[in-house]
């Protein structure tokens, strides 16, 4: 237990930054914290703060030391939830790792989610790196497309839509694409996947034969948000989630085209640890998200 007390001092001054805080936080004096932290260092062998007069910061086994720290208090804070009648009700912080452009989706029903689950603290990392999961120190992700690592348990959040959208005076200047041939004489512009370098390709029905990039685009890039701005920008036609556009095309700025002949819609899930126990927070969320998010829309399937 005198380890765990040292942990426990540990992971308060780090996320404090200050031994006074860690103190205050855990009600005892900061010359305690300083002592188990000090013992706690004599049975690591490692140094795991640099100390000066004004401040306190991790060294680079302290970081390290910090996050396994945090997940092991976290397992047990779970484990007493589980267990105690009086803590069932979901409280705690909880870290999810989400697209970038997620925050298009997720915001919106984050103001519910807290009015539902008050106690609950969201982390949220909005990034497109492919993150892992557990040496990150995350609780879930939310990640679309194929689910390859067979060590994360998953769940469906519901299939959203691609749009092929492009400016008002794009489609003025150019005129409008009636049917996928019609791609190969406009300026397409092109996504790069940022997690693998690969070019998104853009599913068509009706299309055998077509190449919508037969021209050479006049913008690639990497940041979905970017390839929105150049379409309101009008330098061509952009293939983009619907979640992504409907602002946009709400308020006159793009126009969609070809919706008709668009193939596969995408899928988005929630994954976490399979080796983890499954905490009330993380319960609710994966819970809520499931219920609440794309429910409005209605897979595609082939004519």
């Amino acid at each position: 237990m005198e380890s765990l007390s040292g942990i426990a001092a540990f992971v308060q001054a780090a996320e404090h930054q200050s031994f006074v805080a860690a103190a205050r936080a855990l009600g005892i004096s900061a010359s305690a914290v300083g002592k188990s932290i000090a013992k706690l260092e004599d049975s690591v062998g490692a140094r795991l703060f640099h100390r000066t007069t004004r401040r306190i910061s991790l060294t680079e086994e302290g970081a390290a030391f910090h996050e396994r720290c945090r997940r092991i208090l976290d397992d047990l804070r779970d484990a007493e939830a589980m267990l105690s009648a009086a803590t069932r009700a979901p409280r705690g912080r909880l870290r999810v790792g989400v697209p970038t452009i997620g925050y298009r989706f997720l915001l919106p029903v984050i103001p519910e989610f807290r009015r539902r689950y008050s106690d609950i603290e969201l982390d949220i990392d909005f990034n497109d790196r492919l993150v892992d999961v557990v040496e990150e120190g995350l609780d879930a992700v939310i990640r679309s497309g194929p689910l390859t690592d067979s060590s994360l348990m998953s769940r469906r959040l519901g299939p959203f839509r691609f749009v092929l959208c492009a400016s008002p005076a794009y489609l003025k200047r150019t005129g409008i694409p009636h049917a996928p041939p019609d791609l190969e004489r406009h300026d397409c512009l092109r996504f790069r996947f940022p997690t693998s370098g690969k070019l998104q390709t853009w599913p068509l029905r009706d299309a055998d034969g077509v190449d919508p990039f037969r021209r050479p685009s006049p913008l690639t890039c990497n940041n979905m948000e970017a390839l929105r701005g150049a379409a309101i920008a009008g330098l061509g036609i952009a293939y983009m989630p619907e979640f992504l556009a409907r602002d946009a095309v709400a308020d006159g700025l793009l126009h969609t085209v070809l919706g008709e002949h668009l193939a596969d819609p995408g899928q988005f899930s929630i994954l976490w640890p399979s080796n983890r126990l499954v905490s009330p927070r993380l319960r609710v969320f994966i819970d809520y998200m499931a219920e609440r998010l794309f429910r409005d829309v209605e897979p595609q399937t082939p004519r």
